[in-house]
């Protein structure tokens, strides 16, 4: 299609785009999906029954580990939606990706498949107006600003967790989302997997009594070596890369892999992330706080200790026990030694819930790990315990990316909303201020703030530089 052709067909199509949206509004995935802008790229026996002009446009922002085998897998299997984008600071991560799109849409259709748009700069991304929607896989300290960004430009945004680097961060995008009525779905893909809605229900609906104690094991992330500065590879824009955060030397393990996609460096720097505590604990509280109840609340009290590497590049916390008290009473221990899953204790009996042997990619480092089961209980009478129609269900996801789309159309919050996303998250960062700061915390919840703490309310956010400050970002264009 060329330029001008685009062009000509922008304004009927975007006419079209918010009639349908009204209808979006009162259907569902199976019945409607958005217009695409780009109604004869493909013809579209490529997709089955969905025409294109009936798809929903998606782009990735972020293409590596996470993206290629979890989040782009997760939306191309479904016929509604396409990915007509990618974008990657790293130039070969980006066309690796758009290679990879390609050949998955050309296999599907059995013919020839070209539809994919290369972008470095997701801001140049943000403006074309026939993306829908946009997955946001990058490391963590972009998630924010990108999901800022994007939902102002009126995009629908499915985003990796955990939701923040910090938690000022968190509730600036909490509310930027609820300003602008987006749809966000947080990457908690574990509230998609019915073992843990259905340890929730047995919770909530009181199995095992009143809830005492919730333990929360993590696994663990290994210190490294100093690692000697390296030019900056050309394809890689390593001073957007850096985006809020200090300027520091490159070295590839800071970032992420040249040759291939195995598990990130960042991952293991505090600069971009906290650790295994958000990594993992994203997760599992984000789990324990749905059956606990307190998803749009969080602890009262946090306490705890960790050991943190004295030297090497990669210093984000190792062996570690942080605690949590909850205003109703509930008493939560996160650890690395404790098995990894959620087990919660009761009067009555208690439940543990896991992945089992499911892994997000083969790097992830439970992936060569004995695989716990899925769920256990006390008493195994449990475990066949049928949830009554007059009990607490919660709601009902068969698959997270899918629960996404179902959410665009029916402009209804998806499973895993931004808000309890950022909540979650925040309840990770308490554990890690915890960590650092080695003394007993007192939160409040409403005002999301310490109380009388002034160094630990320091902690709340970072310097940010100023070229890429979330304020600057999500004003600038």
């Amino acid at each position: 299609m060329s330029l001008s052709f685009s062009r000509m067909t922008q304004q009927s199509t975007t006419l079209s785009r918010r009639a349908f949206l009204d209808v979006a509004a009162k259907g569902t995935l199976a019945s409607s999906a958005l217009i695409s802008g780009f109604p004869t790229i493909v013809p579209a026996s490529v997709f089955g029954k969905n025409a294109p002009s009936n798809r929903i446009n998606v782009a990735a922002i972020g293409t590596g580990r996470i993206s290629r085998g979890h989040d782009m897998p997760g939306v191309w299997q479904y016929d509604n939606a396409r990915i007509m984008a990618v974008c990657d600071l790293d130039s070969q991560r980006a066309e690796d990706a758009k290679r990879l799109v390609n050949e998955y849409y050309a296999k599907k259709s059995g013919k020839d498949y070209d539809g994919v748009r290369v972008y470095t700069d997701y801001r140049d991304l943000l403006t074309n107006k026939d993306i829908d929607a946009v997955i946001v896989s990058t490391p963590d300290h972009w998630h924010a600003p990108i999901v800022i960004d994007a939902v102002r430009a009126k995009k629908d945004v499915y985003m990796q967790k955990p939701a923040s680097l910090t938690i000022a961060e968190g509730r600036m995008m909490a509310d930027a989302v609820k300003q602008t009525g987006r749809i966000v779905q947080v990457g908690s893909q574990q509230r998609s997997s019915p073992q843990f809605r259905y340890a929730a229900e047995l919770i909530r609906n009181g199995r095992i009594g009143q809830l005492k104690t919730v333990y929360v094991g993590l696994p663990g992330d290994p210190s490294g070596d100093e690692e000697p500065q390296m030019p900056v590879p050309k394809n890689l824009n390593y001073d957007m890369w850096l985006g809020t955060t200090p300027d520091v030397y490159y070295t590839e393990k800071r970032v992420h892999p040249q040759m291939g996609y195995d598990r990130p460096g960042w991952l293991r720097c505090e600069q971009f992330g906290a650790g295994m505590i958000t990594g993992w604990g994203a997760h599992h509280i984000d789990c324990a706080h749905w059956a606990m109840d307190t998803e749009h609340t969080g602890p009262v009290e946090i306490w705890g200790k960790a050991d943190f590497p004295k030297s090497g590049l990669w210093d984000v916390h190792g062996i570690f026990r942080t605690e949590a008290l909850y205003d109703n009473g509930v008493h939560m221990v996160v650890s690395n030694e404790i098995p990894n899953g959620i087990r919660f204790e009761g009067t009555e009996g208690w439940v543990f819930v896991s992945r089992g042997d499911a892994a997000v990619t083969a790097s992830d480092p439970t992936a060569k790990q004995q695989a716990a089961k899925k769920l256990d209980a006390s008493d195994p009478k449990l475990l066949t315990s049928k949830i009554g129609p007059n009990e607490i269900h919660l709601p009902v996801s068969n698959e997270h990316h899918g629960n996404w789309l179902e959410s665009i159309v029916s402009r209804k919050e998806p499973i895993a909303p931004v808000e309890v996303g950022h909540r979650s998250c925040t309840a990770c960062l308490l554990h890690h201020a915890a960590m650092k700061l080695n003394r007993r915390l007192y939160w409040d919840p409403k005002k999301e703030q310490f109380k009388n703490d002034a160094e630990a309310n320091a902690m709340l956010s970072r310097p940010q530089r100023n070229e890429y400050a979330i304020k600057a970002v999500a004003s600038s264009r």
